[in-house]
């Protein structure tokens, strides 16, 4: 079997937004509508759901939800679905939702955080790639140079071309921007300096030049995936990825101590057989008595063989690079630069 990419989007396409994780409480829902605003001024049209201003833990019922993913993922006129964001139980949806149905005719899936928690099943079910990149409320946000926004991405011709992009070496030290009160806001505050970190071997500075399938997600939600129908990266790699992967992971909020349960969990369920490299990225996430995340990473994946690289923008920490879910990657990392070259070849 081979990577299906869903085709590049086109000027006049229909993006969909629904939240099938949390919505967007009245507080905050003019910044929705700007963002809204932003990805038609990008020449698309937009359809907003009615889950995305729904309000509690998760924007409507699970079979509301399930419903609306759906009827978006499997509409011929819709070309990408972006939610607004992640949320908390993406998870309850996994065994309401036609994975068959959704690979017929691929549609984009684009977000990071709870939405992962979707996007990694629907790649390793079916072997349609997914987009984990700026979830909508951030689409309004100036891309920092290096990076590439998920609209170009998308619209990025699949004939195996490459989309490089760089570390800015630039990120945000701490909190988020005040949607409430600054609703059109667009200039990421990148206040703090630091690059990629090298976690494994004797020689930290060693350069890194590795190839294979990206694949990944927010480690809070898919490491509970492992050893279930919808967390197979075993499978997944021995079906689609010869190559060998490159597994990347947005660590969010759980200490270290339960980064390194999760990772010795996601071990023993074969995530890391056919691994050429392994990203974590840059968290603010808290240490744990001296274990610190860096600690969590070695312990569980130290003695694999191959390269650990940490502090990359594939998390919560502004920026974010866009990472497709089944593109042919080569990572390069070295003192100069960190480099991520992708193909979305089959």
């Amino acid at each position: 079997m081979t990577i299906r990419y869903p085709r590049p989007l086109r000027p006049g396409d229909t993006i969909g937004v629904t939240a099938p994780s949390a919505g967007v409480v009245p507080a905050l829902q003019e910044r929705l509508l700007h963002a809204a605003d932003v990805v038609r001024a990008k020449g698309y049209d937009v359809r907003l759901g009615e889950t995305p201003t729904g309000e509690g833990i998760v924007s409507a019922p699970a079979e509301v939800r399930a419903a609306e993913l759906t009827a978006m993922l499997t509409d011929p006129a819709v070309r990408a679905v972006v939610p607004p964001w992640g949320g908390e139980l993406a998870t309850d949806l996994l065994g309401r939702l036609d994975w068959d149905a959704f690979g017929a005719d691929p549609t984009w899936l684009v977000g990071f955080s709870d939405v992962s928690t979707l996007m990694l099943p629907l790649t390793l079910r079916t072997g349609v790639a997914t987009l984990h990149g700026q979830n909508l409320m951030d689409t309004p946000y100036d891309v920092p140079e290096g990076i590439v926004g998920w609209w170009d991405v998308a619209a990025s011709a699949q004939d195996g071309g490459a989309l490089v992009q760089r570390s800015p070496r630039r990120f945000r030290s701490s909190g988020w921007d005040d949607y409430e009160h600054e609703p059109e806001v667009s200039t990421w505050t990148l206040d703090a300096a630091g690059s990629w970190r090298r976690l494994e071997g004797e020689d930290p500075a060693a350069p890194v030049d590795v190839r294979g399938r990206l694949i990944g997600g927010c480690l809070e939600t898919v490491s509970l995936l492992a050893g279930t129908p919808y967390g197979d990266v075993a499978r997944f790699a021995a079906e689609h990825a010869p190559e060998g992967l490159v597994v990347y992971l947005d660590i969010l909020e759980w200490e270290a101590l339960e980064v390194g349960r999760a990772l010795w969990a996601m071990r023993h369920a074969g995530w890391f057989d056919a691994a050429h490299a392994v990203l974590v990225s840059r968290t603010h996430a808290p240490d744990s008595d001296g274990f610190t995340q860096h600690d969590a990473v070695r312990d569980a994946l130290g003695d694999l063989g191959i390269p650990l690289l940490a502090d990359v923008e594939c998390g919560h920490v502004p920026p974010y690079l866009a990472l497709v879910n089944g593109a042919l990657a080569r990572v390069q990392h070295g003192p100069e630069a960190s480099v991520i070259t992708q193909r979305l070849v089959p």
